[in-house]
């Protein structure tokens, strides 16, 4: 039987991509959303991957989900942590709530994904977890002091987690993207883009969702099973380490 892979956020974006990749690799796929029903279920027609409706934020909603998933399809033997938010805002303008939104979903929510998955690893001496951090969580960004400090703080816990996950055969990794063409980015004027943010990255374009996906699957492979606590940046040279 085929692993399991879970990927959160994993009907929209990179996390689709990364979806569709895996179960083109030979993956069972599920693929968790937050909230566009509509967009999960076409999704789903379109791959054939399921799609499973809980905020990752929650814990208890993890526990129970996570559950559900293995009940339907098996244990969860790869975790690709890719749920993320922006509540972007100058730090003097920045809102308790607009911090405490991004800390919930993209640093509280690895918690509690992780930690619902990492008892299970553990007893079958085998795991992949992914995480999808950003250049941003490495060099720090204008008007991003909370989504920053999530996506460093998931850097910390990854080469926390791998040390531990090492003698029981997890291993725990990061992919951290630059700019990537995603729909988001597509709302950025043409002027922003051709003369401020293309100028920054040397290879002279944007990456795209199909090519941090193919760095998540080298990650979850056998054939990464020496590579742990490690950063890959795939920022087309925008921010090197």
């Amino acid at each position: 039987m085929s692993r399991v892979a879970l990927v959160t956020g994993g009907s929209r974006g990179i996390g689709a991509a990364i979806s569709k990749a895996l179960k083109d690799a030979g993956y069972q796929v599920a693929a968790t959303y937050a909230g566009n029903d509509e967009k999960a279920a076409a999704f789903t027609s379109e791959t054939g991957i399921k799609t499973y409706k809980w905020d990752v934020a929650n814990y208890e909603a993890c526990q129970a989900g996570i559950a559900q998933i293995e009940a339907d399809l098996g244990p969860v033997e790869i975790l690709v942590n890719n749920a993320g938010i922006t509540r972007d805002a100058p730090f003097h303008k920045m809102t308790p709530q607009q911090w405490h939104e991004c800390i919930d979903t993209n640093l509280n929510g690895v918690f509690n994904m992780t930690h619902n998955v990492w008892g299970g690893m553990r007893e079958r001496k085998f795991g992949r977890i992914v995480t999808i951090s950003s250049i941003n969580g490495q060099k720090g960004q204008f008007a991003q002091a909370n989504y920053a400090a999530t996506k460093a703080g998931d850097i910390g816990f990854t080469k926390s987690l791998a040390q531990e996950g090492a003698r029981a055969g997890i291993t725990v990794n990061i992919v951290a993207p630059g700019y990537i063409n995603t729909e988001m980015m597509s709302t950025i004027p043409e002027k922003v883009m051709n003369e401020v943010i293309l100028p920054q990255i040397p290879v002279g374009r944007l990456g795209e969702a199909s090519e941090i996906a193919r760095a998540v699957c080298f990650l979850v492979s056998d054939d990464a099973g020496f590579v742990t606590g490690s950063t890959l940046s795939a920022n087309g040279g925008q921010y090197m380490t």
